[in-house]
């Protein structure tokens, strides 16, 4: 593979038990058995990134250009994003992005936000609406904030949504729109893509080019080929890639990406020129 690859979602076993972090406990079954339902080849694989310099090795062998490491900050899990800071400050092959929770922290995610951005120099910020107690849509006002501060700060928002949402109800795309019309300079990224709900999640990116899709695992299951037909089309400068590693392996995610008819001249923006314009990789 000559082309540049950034993999948007993309997070080391080492780092939750979630992700796999401690072998014969029932969450390293559970990462198992995902990886089992979105094709991964080796349902074992992400042992190798059991401790960073495994990471490491993972992403290299991968040839990704780069490799962007989500935080996340739910009641369940919280990742500090000082560890995430710390995971990929050394390393110009990493990139990180901070979580916050505006519907625990209040006005201090904003803070949290902008240290996370202005002295930490993490690339973007995620929140997971859905995944709150109790849940709650992405256009709820408590996440106003925010997005405010991002778009000031000019960087993305990124959206954790798909069918592990707790509660199926709150995976619904539609709450995007009126984020995306209130916010038009915002740049806003949906993690999981929302599937199941692809059709509705293709037609918020055709009404509000600010909305970006990565469905990352979900891009391997039955029902996704929508995805592929619309970054085909009006969709191209809105479609990028993610392994969502741990939950399937990064170089098997690549060669099954490009087998899925992506058109050549689509394939450089949904690798890497898209992540790279977002991002501002850019000099």
């Amino acid at each position: 593979m000559t082309t540049p690859v950034i993999d948007m979602r993309c997070r080391p076993a080492f780092l939750h038990d979630f992700f796999g972090a401690t072998p014969g406990t029932a969450a390293f079954e559970t990462a198992r058995w995902l990886n089992r339902r979105v094709g991964s080849h080796d349902d074992s694989h992400f042992t190798a990134s059991l401790t960073r310099d495994g990471f490491l090795d993972v992403v290299r062998q991968a040839g990704l250009s780069r490799a962007v490491l989500v935080g996340r900050q739910i009641p369940s899990q919280r990742l500090s994003n000082d560890l995430i800071h710390d995971i990929v400050h050394q390393h110009e092959v990493l990139i990180g992005i901070a979580g916050v929770d505006p519907a625990s922290d209040g006005l201090a995610a904003v803070d949290e936000a902008e240290r996370a951005i202005g002295q930490l120099g993490l690339a973007a910020i995620d929140i997971e609406p859905g995944f709150g107690e109790p849940a709650r849509r992405a256009d709820d006002r408590v996440f106003y904030p925010v997005y405010e501060t991002c778009a000031r700060l000019g960087v993305p928002v990124c959206l954790m949504t798909g069918p592990t949402t707790p509660d199926p109800a709150f995976n619904d795309p539609a709450p995007v729109a009126r984020v995306a019309r209130d916010f038009p300079q915002l740049s806003i990224v949906c993690y999981h893509g929302f599937w199941p709900n692809v059709d509705q999640v293709v037609g918020l990116a055709f009404r509000h080019e600010n909305i970006h899709v990565i469905p990352d695992m979900y891009l391997f299951v039955p029902g996704s080929q929508r995805y592929v037909d619309a970054a085909n089309g009006f969709m191209a400068d809105q479609f990028l890639f993610g392994s969502s590693y741990p939950f399937r392996p990064i170089s098997q995610s690549i060669d099954d990406f490009i087998a899925l008819g992506f058109r050549e001249s689509v394939l450089d923006k949904v690798l890497h020129g898209n992540a790279e314009r977002l991002l501002g990789l850019r000099h």
